[in-house]
């Protein structure tokens, strides 16, 4: 043990630089002090002390005097401590025995995720309703969800439909019709763009809120305004002042030889620029 600045210091010393066990806390060494100096430090971390057996005259048979020994600790166990190591041991264990069995429940809950886009028409009411041109009117419709491991239920949803001067028919599609696809890229319906209406998702792009048609003091002709976050579209859904990342979602729309309004009810990500279909 050498003392530098006030701080004792433990040092590894060969056995063959021993010359005389003393007692229990003194021996005497053959090795001067600076080649003491020379060997290297003792960090008791690395080490685990054995527990003192006793076993009668042992000393007395071996010639041996009692003292402290030092194991050390593999470089493992110095660079994770023995309890971190045991618990990433059993978890990792746990995961192998768990993952078999939850391998079935997992496909069965994920299984909705990657089903084929359904593409069904919903009847939401008749064009009677809209009387004026470039305003929005709303119409609402029942739709039934179910996930993979609760009953189906029946969820209320709404849609905006603009009966369109060649003005706004003109800034929706301009001048070309609008295909739809399902999940195969096969198309599936056609928006004219010639149509007289036209379907918004009752979805805010902005985070799915809903959103309201209404009259303002800069807007006195009406506007799509979302209360939420204040996101503002004109008649043809272009976005007029606030965060949304893009304007509002055309849907699918047809209207048959009796006013009836069918849609189907795509809905796409909220809070993206490009149309990415959710549902």
């Amino acid at each position: 043990m050498q003392e530098t600045s006030g701080q004792r210091q433990e040092r590894k010393v060969p056995i063959g630089e021993v010359q005389e066990i003393v007692n229990e806390e003194e021996i005497t060494l053959r090795c001067s002090r600076g080649e003491f100096a020379q060997f290297p430090v003792l960090d008791r971390d690395h080490y685990v002390t054995t527990h003192e057996v006793e076993i009668a005259h042992l000393e007395d048979n071996l010639h041996v005097e009692p003292g402290e020994v030092l194991v050390p600790f593999p470089c493992l166990e110095r660079d994770v401590p023995r309890r971190t190591f045991f618990t990433n041991m059993t978890h990792a264990i746990g995961a192998l025995i768990a993952l078999p069995l939850a391998f079935p429940v997992l496909k069965y809950l994920m299984k909705p995720m990657y089903k084929p886009f359904d593409n069904e028409w919903f009847n939401v009411g008749n064009i009677k309703k809209i009387t004026k041109e470039n305003i929005g009117y709303q119409f609402k419709f029942d739709r039934g969800f179910k996930e993979a491991f609760m009953p189906e239920q029946q969820i209320e949803k709404n849609i905006w439909v603009v009966k369109a001067t060649p003005e706004v028919k003109k800034a929706v599609y301009d001048g070309k019709d609008r295909k739809y696809y399902d999940n195969n890229g096969n198309v599936i319906w056609v928006n004219k763009a010639n149509s007289p209406y036209i379907g918004y998702s009752g979805k805010c792009p902005h985070l799915g809120c809903g959103y309201k048609w209404r009259k303002t003091k800069n807007f006195p002709d009406g506007v799509f305004l979302c209360p939420c976050h204040l996101s503002i579209y004109d008649e043809a859904g272009k976005v007029l002042d606030g965060p949304a990342p893009r304007a509002l979602d055309v849907l699918p729309l047809d209207v048959n030889a009796g006013g009836e309004i069918k849609i189907i009810d795509v809905e796409y990500k909220a809070g993206v620029k490009n149309q990415i279909r959710l549902l």
